[in-house]
């Protein structure tokens, strides 16, 4: 809302500061007041105003209905037509009559460069066209650039929100084959999850403490399903309210490295740290590296890629990501600017 009024405003000083150009640069305009006793100054004065009345109707109509249809034909005569009712109908409108104590005539080469003579009229009119035209141009691309980078986040959540679905749903299958008292809480925890991702996963961004909280719901999913067999560490630090985080941004590393870092026959140890300074988070996740029986989902890689993505869309110049792969473990820092 801010913004929309800022611009209407820069329309508003931009449109006064234009109308007021033929009255500055008028020849004698700072010996005396009288601008409009002058009929030239009248002439002028109106062919200023339907320039301005030309800019917004190329911008608001001429340019989207005939030039980004490839109309150009109709385009060109329509902005051909408007050229000479700009150049000739302030003439007929403003009849010449003789001024009782004209001031003397300028001086050759006077004048002023902004008085409307034959050349300026065609001058002035090519400058509004091609501003009008060239600020509609780089709207349009950047409503296309806007409209791109949400059809690419709406394409990469299509394939987080099942991947994450089947990852779940995977721990819960083997609680349930060991007839684990856990599976009716493991249950209740993923439609806890589930229900964060249908209702806020949509959004560019959401609070930071729904987002801390899916993840600790899906830590605590695997804390129910291995048990004592692997160490778990989480840790939260600073305050979480009052920010706002992209969602499913954190949880792809996390996911990671309860996906090659668990082997409960092996010195499993996983640690996470969230930590908030401000309006900066620090997510620090690390993991020892165990065997783990290959699969195709394994292979696949897809909540970091997707994130990596995400993270070049929504925080293009926000965030750094150091991803280390040492011989005995793996570490992934990721510091981002919240909103």
């Amino acid at each position: 809302m801010r913004n929309r009024t800022g611009e209407i405003l820069i329309h508003i000083t931009g449109c006064i500061a234009f109308l007021a150009i033929p009255i500055l640069f008028r020849p004698g305009a700072m010996d005396d007041f009288a601008v409009f006793d002058d009929p030239r100054s009248r002439t002028d004065f109106l062919s200023y105003l339907l320039l301005i009345l030309f800019f917004y109707l190329n911008f608001f109509v001429l340019v989207p209905r005939f030039y980004f249809k490839n109309e150009f034909f109709y385009f060109g005569i329509v902005v051909a037509v408007c050229f000479f009712v700009i150049a000739f109908l302030p003439d007929a409108l403003v009849p010449f009559k003789p001024m009782m104590h004209r001031p003397p005539p300028p001086k050759p080469g006077g004048g002023g460069f902004f008085m409307f003579k034959p050349g300026n009229v065609f001058l002035l009119f090519l400058i509004v066209f091609f501003l009008s035209l060239m600020l509609r141009i780089s709207g349009r691309w950047r409503q296309t650039e806007k409209e791109k980078m949400g059809a690419e986040l709406a394409y990469l959540r299509a394939q987080i929100n099942p991947h994450f679905l089947f990852n779940t749903l995977n721990s819960i299958y083997s609680l349930a084959i060991v007839k684990s008292d856990y599976t009716a809480s493991a249950i209740v925890k993923l439609s806890a999850m589930m229900r964060y991702v249908i209702n806020e996963a949509h959004q560019d961004f959401v609070s930071l403490e729904k987002e801390i909280s899916y993840i600790r719901s899906y830590i605590e999913l695997q804390q129910i399903r291995f048990g004592d067999s692997i160490k778990i560490s989480f840790e939260v630090r600073g305050q979480t309210q009052g920010k706002s985080i992209a969602p499913l941004i954190l949880i792809s590393f996390v996911e990671n490295a309860f996906k090659h870092g668990v082997n409960a026959e092996e010195n499993s140890d996983i640690r996470i740290l969230v930590d908030i300074s401000d309006l900066t988070l620090r997510l620090e996740v690390s993991n020892n590296k165990v065997f783990v029986q290959s699969s195709d989902e394994n292979k696949s890689g897809l909540g970091i890629e997707n994130t990596r993505s995400r993270l070049q869309l929504l925080y293009p110049s926000a965030h750094t990501l150091s991803i280390q792969d040492h011989e005995k473990d793996f570490k992934v820092i990721l510091e981002l600017k919240l909103k």
